[in-house]
């Protein structure tokens, strides 16, 4: 069983390494022996975890990236094959949104900032993209490997507010099942391309939205989540990592295209 789900000695890329999710993966997938590349544009907070990974016995590295800039990306790239030699596993990480993007009592629709709203479109989207083509290229060279996105609820039913963050998550989806074709009928039948779509995770980014500050109680927006949250709770981080090891492992060899709901069945509730 320890076989079947095992990532010993394989090379892992994250993009937005240093976020709640990214941090969380790279961790676990460096205890089951994984060789960790964190990417992110705060290098000192991806060096901090690596830092943390090396002293628990792991192996880990830190590179500041943009996924928006392919340069950056390429570079990237060079010191990951220098340092470990080959990519066996992307984790596509990178991504969020901006209240400029976000329709609120203070911004309808109509009035949104046509930069807000490509901006989320391509950090959530074009970066995966991006980022694929450039570490993409070495799995295809290799005829073996896997790709991980991160897609989102957004992308299964569009959230109110959010109307830049769901379209591109959406489009996560599509490009996933699309690369997952792609590679096998112009590469490898041994390239996989899956993605996770989490649900209403708790977090410090978003508990202002989720919890009310004066009473902690769930707010108006967190007590709809709830409802219609058949578990009636938020999701942790950590309970993503058990479906990540599984699409990136052996476990998951006939896995492909497919996108991952870990939503406590937000997802396939009706609201009756």
């Amino acid at each position: 069983m320890y076989k079947l789900f095992s990532l010993h000695e394989k090379k892992v890329v994250i993009t937005g390494a240093a976020g709640v999710i990214g941090s969380e993966i790279a961790k676990e997938m460096a205890n089951l022996g994984a060789s960790i590349a964190l990417l992110d544009l705060f290098e000192n907070k991806a060096q901090q975890i690596a830092d943390d990974i090396n002293k628990n016995g792991g192996r880990a590295i830190a590179i500041k990236a943009d996924v928006l800039d392919k340069k950056s990306l390429k570079n990237a790239k060079e010191k990951v094959i220098s340092e470990f030699g080959c990519v066996d596993i992307l984790i596509n990480g990178a991504g969020g949104n901006k209240k400029e993007a976000t329709t609120s009592e203070d911004l309808s629709f109509f009035e949104m900032p046509e930069e807000a709203l490509k901006w989320v479109l391509d950090l959530n989207f074009t970066g995966i993209v991006m980022t694929t083509q450039v570490f993409g290229e070495e799995i295809a060279k290799a005829g073996k490997g896997c790709i991980l996105n991160i897609s989102s609820m957004a992308a299964i039913l569009p959230l109110t507010n959010t109307i830049s963050y769901s379209a591109a998550k959406a489009a996560v989806s599509n490009f996933t099942q699309w690369m997952a074709v792609h590679y096998n009928h112009n590469y490898s039948k041994n390239i996989r391309v899956n993605a996770i779509a989490p649900g209403f995770l708790l977090t410090e980014q978003n508990k202002y939205l989720m919890i009310d500050e004066n009473t902690g109680n769930p707010s108006e927006r967190g007590q709809r989540v709830l409802d219609n949250t058949p578990m009636n709770r938020y999701g942790q981080p950590k309970e993503l990592i058990g479906a990540v090891i599984w699409l990136c492992s052996e476990a998951a060899s006939f896995v492909n295209g497919a996108i991952i709901p870990i939503d406590g069945g937000f997802s396939i509730y009706s609201g009756v």
